[in-house]
């Protein structure tokens, strides 16, 4: 199951997503020896407190999981690591809240998904995109949006044509007719069409 457990928050934050169980609505709740799966944090969003919302769901966490180090999907990390003794998994471990490398191309397991970690910079150097080509789910953090938005690329580090290609190289390897979660750092998932929305993405940031 995937769970925000950012929204409704009214403070500036990312969205905070808690993977466990399966991965999405489809597959049976566990596995046949009973595992719920690897509980993992995607991003930890900010400015709130996240550790109740977390115990309401789970009773621990076995990692977290960083789309990328811009604050407001980072500001809990520090709390979570130290509430459920866990580390985090990023792409630059030059960065503080990154423990452990999650390299392009590597392999994360949420829930009971395997997960393909794609390097996508252009809104920030850092950034990753998270997806299960069997379960046809994506965590896009702020690379795309509903509706076609994109990530912002006027901060330090953003570069619309890299984020172009990064929108293009997404768009590229997902299988259009399989995805059916796209889980997005801001705002609401999109689980109607919504390679739709990654494609409305690609062509609005090169027309803006």
């Amino acid at each position: 199951m995937i769970h925000n457990l950012a929204a409704g928050i009214q403070a500036f934050t990312s969205n905070a997503f808690l993977v466990s169980g399966p991965a999405s609505a489809d597959a049976p709740a566990t596995t046949d020896d009973g595992d719920a799966g690897r509980r993992v944090l995607v991003d930890t969003g900010s400015n709130f407190d996240i550790l109740p919302a977390i115990r309401e769901r789970v009773d621990d966490l076995d990692a977290v999981v960083l789309t990328h180090t811009h604050h407001d999907h980072v500001g809990n990390v520090e709390a979570v690591c130290d509430a459920f003794g866990v580390e985090t998994w990023g792409f630059d471990t030059g960065q503080p809240s990154v423990d452990n490398e999650l390299p392009d191309g590597g392999r994360v397991d949420l829930g009971l998904g395997r997960y393909e970690a794609l390097h996508t910079p252009g809104h920030k150097n850092d950034h990753l995109c998270l997806y299960d080509e069997d379960a046809g789910v994506l965590f896009a953090g702020d690379l795309i949006f509903q509706n076609g938005g994109f990530g912002r690329t006027d901060l330090e580090e953003g570069d619309r044509d890299a984020l172009i290609r990064s929108i293009d190289r997404v768009r590229e390897r997902l299988d259009g007719d399989g995805l059916r979660e796209l889980h997005v750092g801001h705002g609401p998932s999109v689980l109607d069409s919504p390679y739709d929305h990654v494609e409305l993405a690609g062509r609005a940031a090169r027309s803006r």
